[in-house]
């Protein structure tokens, strides 16, 4: 099994086009069509990483964080240790990809998996993706209607948060005449022809249009087929930006503090205290998130959790909600529990897949 068959199946659930503009996702090093052994998964890659993976026969490493994130001005192993990992990925042939930013916004991505940890129920996207989802329309005779509706939603359409094969038909009637140089599957050229039609309007996204499009084409009888394509502006189901859920029973702030600690296994995380005494209703984002916290405070929850806060960001919150940053590390590792089981259960052979044994947290925390 090759390196793209193992990233189609992230992609498939972390499309790459719903990443961040500036983010650097996919393939960072080395070749995409190179058999697979066993596979690694990490937060983020340093040597300790790469040394695990030969030892473990991985030549594919997978990571949260891109190795390659900033532009390389030259190639000068002496002062740039990314460098030197990339050189020893190469002479031990080894590919890596990253999956960041997609796998934040991605439904069980990122965010769900935090949630989960900390026990949420009821969870759902704290802010909708907008302005990637468009409609396709496209008229169809009465007796191919299923067959093309079926193929569309296989390639993708019609997909509306936990529901799929989602469409709507109204019928009517369609006019056409073909010219002497038409094949028309219906009538004769040169006559015009009334045939009953269906029309079938179907939700994709913007990054699978072409798979649709070419699915529907093939599935279709005619020989030139009807279709429009419409941009939109509504909020997308399934992708977006954090997660908001609830505890199960409502606790108290010490108890909820405590919560936290024991479930993301942390014993030292900075909070700001807000104006509940009891936490039900729960917002987490994994990684640096602070930039939600007005929508968060819009949402009514008790509790925002994230990483990576500002002084002043912790002061905004102060007295409206309980603000706690888990550290970001802590609130993102947690994903590659999740992308460990997708890709182990897409395996059609006998690969390995392993989660890197050691920590890359660069965060220290000073115990006297």
């Amino acid at each position: 099994m090759r390196c793209d068959k193992i990233i189609k199946i992230i992609e498939d659930w972390a499309p790459k086009s719903i990443a961040w503009e500036k983010d650097n996702v996919g393939l960072q090093v080395g070749s995409v069509r190179r058999e697979v052994k066993n596979i690694l998964l990490c937060l983020d890659v340093d040597n300790k990483v790469v040394d695990e993976a030969v030892k473990k026969n991985c030549n594919l490493i997978i990571s949260h964080h891109p190795l390659l994130f900033k532009p390389l001005k030259n190639l000068d192993l002496d002062n740039d240790k990314r460098l030197l990992i990339i050189e020893k990925l190469f002479k031990k042939d080894i590919t890596l990809y990253s999956a960041h930013t997609n796998l934040d916004f991605t439904k069980d991505g990122v965010s769900f998996q935090l949630a989960k940890k900390i026990g949420l129920i009821n969870q759902n996207f704290l802010l909708n993706h907008l302005s990637n989802l468009n409609k396709l329309i496209v008229f169809v005779p009465v007796d191919s209607a299923d067959n093309v509706a079926n193929a569309m939603h296989d390639a993708g359409a019609g997909i509306i948060g936990e529901y799929t094969n989602c469409s709507f038909r109204t019928s009517g009637i369609g006019t056409f005449k073909g010219s002497e140089n038409s094949t028309p599957t219906v009538g004769s050229k040169d006559k015009l022809e009334k045939v009953d039609e269906v029309k079938i309007e179907v939700l994709i996204n913007s990054f699978g249009i072409s798979k649709v499009i070419e699915a529907m084409k093939k599935a279709h009888p005619y020989e030139e087929v009807a279709y429009d394509i419409y941009p939109l502006q509504n909020e997308n189901k399934n992708y977006g930006m954090g997660v908001i859920g609830e505890l199960e029973k409502k606790l108290s702030v010490p108890e909820f503090l405590n919560h936290i600690s024991k479930s993301l296994n942390i014993k030292h995380f900075r909070f700001s205290k807000g104006s509940k005494t009891f936490i039900k209703k729960v917002a987490v984002c994994g990684g640096s998130c602070s930039d939600l916290l007005d929508v968060a405070i819009k949402s009514n929850v008790d509790a925002f959790i994230t990483a990576d806060i500002k002084y002043h960001t912790f002061q905004d919150a102060e007295n409206q909600i309980l603000f706690i940053d888990a550290g970001h590390y802590e609130t993102e590792i947690h994903s590659l529990d999740e992308l460990k089981i997708r890709i182990e259960k897409s395996l059609t052979e006998k690969i390995k897949v392993f989660k890197y044994s050691g920590n890359t947290n660069p965060v220290v925390f000073y115990n006297n």
